[in-house]
């Protein structure tokens, strides 16, 4: 099968084509405009894909060296995300394939991320433990066979891609601020200041990052924006140190809880370098093999949609063509 993947539900206008499981073309067009205003506005986003749509769908067909008449099948992401931003890839998805006389399906976003780590080799077994950490959703999930998941925790607030681009946006680094923080605090002590870590209760699953995002504010408050660079950079450090131990330390919890022999990372966070380096360390030390994409697939993409739409109508799951865009979509 040769299945189109639409991507929509934020600020990359993403496509892709999949065949028989193996990635053909991954097209991203990301929004630059949004970078002014500090974080994503919804109308601009969607304006800003019905301006790329097309464009970005025939560029994933050319670079794949297929035609409109190749696809067997059409997935587009249908929540969860920006409503009116979803609208824009799934009402082109669907009539697309109604126009080619395909199946279409609507495939949730996490899922993509869920599943993000079978597009390249070497791919983890089953059953295993996922890490699914963005801007929007921070979550552990054991997966004991594709389609076959539970939800172990996740935020009760702020997502931790969240809690990054607001503190860079409190420390006027800029959006997005996942990269920038990433940035300077490789060249930062993460010891330097002790900010709180969030437990909630020591031994569950669930996350919270808004407690960590007002201690920076009030630390600025009382101190101030650091007056050095060298000083920024210690900030940076012990702001994303903060965050990566919570997320470490829960993610081997319930790799140990669950017995798996796998774990997995992936969402726009999983780029994070602290992040990668103390997971690897951490389930070496504990016996676990560590999985996580290549960057490209880290941030929202068509790729991973495409997959797990060949996924589904491989078994015969198709979607009617009222589908329709769930913003707030949960990983059932």
């Amino acid at each position: 099968m040769t299945i189109l993947g639409i991507e929509s539900s934020c600020d990359e206008t993403s496509a892709a084509v999949v065949k028989d499981g193996t990635v053909l073309s991954n097209v991203i067009s990301s929004q630059l405009v949004h970078t002014k205003y500090g974080g994503v506005v919804p109308e601009l986003a969607s304006r800003a894909h019905q301006r790329m749509i097309l464009e970005v769908v025939q560029e994933a067909l050319t670079t794949a060296g297929c035609a409109r008449e190749d696809l067997t099948g059409i997935a587009a992401t249908h929540g969860p995300g920006l409503v009116g931003a979803l609208l824009v890839g799934l009402n082109f998805g669907k009539a697309m394939a109604y126009a080619l006389n395909i199946p279409f399906v609507g495939v949730n976003h996490m899922e993509g991320h869920l599943y993000s780590n079978l597009l390249t080799p070497p791919v983890h077994d089953f059953p295993f433990l996922a890490l699914v950490v963005s801007g929007g959703h921070t979550m552990l999930v054991h997966v004991t066979a594709p389609f076959e998941h539970r939800v172990l925790g996740q935020t009760r607030d702020d997502a931790a891609g969240e809690a990054f681009d607001k503190v860079a946006k409190m420390l006027g680094l800029g959006y997005p601020g996942g990269p920038k923080i990433d940035a300077a605090g490789k060249a930062g002590n993460p010891k330097a200041i002790r900010f709180p870590r969030t437990w909630l209760e020591r031994d569950g699953f669930d996350f919270s990052f808004s407690g960590i995002k007002t201690a920076v504010l009030y630390h600025v408050r009382d101190n101030g924006l650091p007056a050095t660079p060298e000083g920024m950079n210690d900030l940076c450090a012990s702001f994303q140190d903060a965050v990566v131990d919570v997320l470490v330390e829960k993610t081997i919890n319930a790799a140990r809880t669950t017995g798996v022999k796998d774990v997995t990372v992936a969402g726009g966070v999983s780029a994070n370098s602290r992040l990668r380096n103390r997971l690897k360390e951490e389930c070496g030390k504990n016996g676990f093999r560590l999985f996580h994409p290549p960057m490209a697939y880290c941030m929202d993409n068509g790729a991973m949609i495409a997959y797990v739409g060949w996924m589904k109508l491989t078994s015969g799951k198709a979607s009617p063509l009222t589908l329709p865009a769930v913003a707030a979509l949960e990983l059932a």
